[in-house]
């Protein structure tokens, strides 16, 4: 599972549970894969992703270092080739992109409800009795 993906799951489907958001990862098997740079997915994702959300989860498994406490603005507004945002750019591909968990677990915030990952694919399957 990637970070990206990590960003957008929730546990609202949950009986008593409003938001379920953001779950709480725990990684207990990862690796980092090599991708191509794609600086235009990037900042196509920058305004659709929850970034203190993003860095938060990339800093609970040891991957968030390199990541700032808030995006510059100009990284909202920018899409040319601006030099500068170069770095953070590729930062934030490879944490989005290229980390992968592949084993641990996905908490509910609000229910404590443990979603197993395994195999890097989050089984978010509830029971019948679980859902609302």
């Amino acid at each position: 599972m990637k970070l990206l993906a990590h960003n957008f799951l929730s546990s609202c489907f949950l009986k008593g549970v409003k938001e379920g958001y953001p779950l709480i990862l725990t990684a207990t098997k990862k690796e980092v894969q090599q991708h191509e740079f794609n600086r235009v997915f990037v900042q196509r994702m920058i305004p659709k992703v929850n970034y203190e959300v993003l860095r938060q989860a990339a800093s609970s498994i040891g991957e968030g270092d390199n990541l700032p406490e808030c995006l510059p603005e100009q990284l909202h507004t920018e899409e040319d080739e601006n030099t500068e945002l170069e770095p953070l750019l590729k930062e934030l591909h490879r944490v989005m992109v290229s980390v992968e968990i592949l084993e641990g677990e996905l908490k509910c915030p609000e229910s404590g409800r443990v979603f197993p990952i395994r195999d890097g694919i989050p089984n978010m399957i509830a029971n019948e009795d679980e859902v609302k």
